[in-house]
């Protein structure tokens, strides 16, 4: 099934949405907000799906599904933490500043704690009161948690998955380098991050989620030209399970979400990515391209973000449909 919450207040109005996107039902009879149903999961999730089936078949009222009305499907969270799980990414970021990658990096994923009092929906605008800050978008794939208890195995980590989301996790690529160097951080050097319009159930992904990773070209578009299109599915270090265990290796998790951090593929010869125009898969972050433009030529040429870009990120399926909505943001002063 598919759901999605409407703006209302600050948790949001829950709504089961049909598999084409094109139509959505209330689904208070069940849960007011989604955190609601993901507190008592056992019990919503079969209401929730009886009553997307029911929709599906045309059986109960519903209204067009408005993607401009949406707010994250969590609007806040209890939790939102970060990985970097395509290690490809990392390697060429240090790699472009001449430093070495630890051989550490390939067994013991990173990942920070990030804001979670309020994430923006999937069309409000990028707030950047100064470009200077260098603001870049970040394509990535999350799972969205039920309680996850400390020290998880793999299997029980796998287990609280419940439902599959697309992201933006902005950030300020120029505040971030002394913030690190104070030995904190990531704070200021990320901006809110916004998330599909829809959440997805895992059976609903077909053979694109094999319990772990969600295979499937994830589309970046720069002011209506595609900027990246690397498959999700590939070159993942750590998979989904061993993110959310990571994560709870001290403490429980009480829910939330856990991304990926940027979807970055290997070229196929093995050397930095290519841009499309190139021929090739393109990147899912400007400072991917920065990276790779600084190893070829000896410094960066793509500029980040400015007031008046805008930004699209989505995912279709093998026939061209859209799996989680569009997130399309406007970056503004």
């Amino acid at each position: 099934m598919k759901l999605a919450s409407l703006k209302r207040g600050r948790d949001g109005r829950l709504v089961v949405v049909s598999r084409d996107l094109a139509r959505c039902a209330d689904a208070s009879s069940v849960a007011p907000t989604l955190q609601a149903a993901l507190d008592d999961w056992d019990s919503t999730a079969p209401r929730l799906a009886a009553l997307a089936e029911s929709l599906e078949a045309g059986r109960i009222a519903h209204t067009p599904f408005e993607q401009t009305q949406c707010a994250s499907p969590l609007p806040r969270s209890h939790g939102w933490a970060d990985g970097s799980a395509y290690v490809n990414h990392v390697a060429l970021v240090r790699r472009a500043r001449g430093a070495e990658l630890p051989a550490s990096f390939w067994i013991d994923p990173l990942m920070y704690r990030g804001a979670s009092d309020g994430f923006v929906g999937p069309r409000d605008p990028i707030h950047a009161p100064d470009t200077a800050w260098g603001v870049d978008l970040e394509a990535e794939v999350g799972v969205i948690c039920t309680d996850v208890p400390m020290g998880a195995s793999i299997a029980q980590a796998a287990a609280a998955i419940r439902l599959i989301v697309i992201l933006n996790d902005v950030s300020f690529r120029n505040l971030i380098p002394a913030e690190l160097a104070k030995g904190f951080g990531f704070l200021q050097g990320k901006g809110q991050t916004a998330f599909s319009p829809v959440a997805v159930t895992p059976d609903e992904l077909g053979s694109a989620w094999n319990g772990a990773k969600l295979s499937g070209r994830l589309l970046s578009t720069l002011n209506g030209k595609l900027f990246g299109r690397p498959d999700a599915g590939e070159d993942m270090t750590f998979d989904f399970p061993m993110l959310v265990a990571h994560a709870a290796k001290t403490r429980p998790l009480c829910g939330g979400i856990v991304g990926s951090g940027t979807v970055s593929n290997r070229d196929a010869d093995g050397g930095p990515g290519k841009p499309i125009g190139e021929g090739g898969i393109g990147y899912s972050c400007i400072a991917e391209i920065r990276s790779v433009e600084t190893i070829v030529h000896g410094a960066p040429k793509t500029p980040f973000l400015t007031h008046g870009d805008r930004v699209r990120i989505e995912m279709n399926d093998g026939e061209g449909r859209s799996i989680f909505g569009v997130i399309e943001q406007d970056v503004i002063r």
